[in-house]
């Protein structure tokens, strides 16, 4: 009998991905089942990240089905201490996200989440991934800088979605944002550790590493 027939052999030596490759990838993206739509390259990074500066808030903006909001929660719990604050203007969260002691969920966006709430903690870790509209990325911006701690993260996700084309659906997008606050804020400094560890900015979040060095 037969185990192979020229229809079922699919080894190939071919090799090829592109940014458009990853992008459609990245929607199939999972952990523990829920889906979190991240850039496997920045998946990594995110757990080096946290290591390095052992936040004990991490801020997500954009909460979405909870994926990443769980990994991140359980990173924490590998490092041994920290919560996740995490908000959307909808919930569409998974049961497993839900459960998590390590996660408090804000309904009503980042506009409806108050400082107050960052009272207390000493590492703060921020991360932007909502609308990715030029105007909501500009607003978190200046409405959390001041929290971020030092020697950590403002994190601003998918400048990729300039190179995918949908820079002007965006009003300019999550780069737009970031280039008016760097020039504003010398604060912050884009990290290119993080940004070009696979290459010029071989992550979904292109320049969007900004790491605090002053107080605001």
């Amino acid at each position: 009998m037969k185990l192979f027939s020229k229809t079922n052999i699919n080894y190939t030596d071919d090799v090829f991905f592109d940014t458009k490759s990853v992008e459609v990838g990245h929607h199939k993206l999972l952990y523990k089942n829920v889906p979190m739509i991240k850039c496997p390259f920045d998946y990594v990074m995110y757990q080096m990240i946290i290591f390095e500066v052992k936040p004990d808030l991490i801020i997500e903006i954009g909460t979405n089905r909870g994926g990443t909001a769980l990994y991140l929660a359980d990173l924490l719990t590998l490092s041994g201490c920290g919560v996740v604050h995490t908000m959307d203007i909808v919930d569409i969260r998974f049961d497993e996200m839900k459960q998590h002691e390590r996660i408090r969920f804000f309904s009503g966006g980042f506009e409806g989440y108050d400082l107050k709430n960052t009272e207390g903690f000493e590492r703060i870790l921020i991360i932007e991934d909502g609308s990715h509209l030029y105007s909501d990325v500009k607003a978190t911006l200046e409405k959390f800088k001041s929290v971020v701690s030092l020697d950590s993260y403002f994190i601003i996700e998918d400048g990729i979605l300039d190179k995918l084309g949908w820079k002007d659906e965006y009003d300019g997008g999550p780069n737009k944002a970031i280039k008016e606050f760097i020039k504003k804020n010398p604060s912050y400094i884009i990290d290119r550790k993080w940004c070009d560890m696979f290459g010029t900015n071989a992550t979904f979040n292109t320049n969007g590493f900004l790491k605090k060095l002053n107080r605001c």
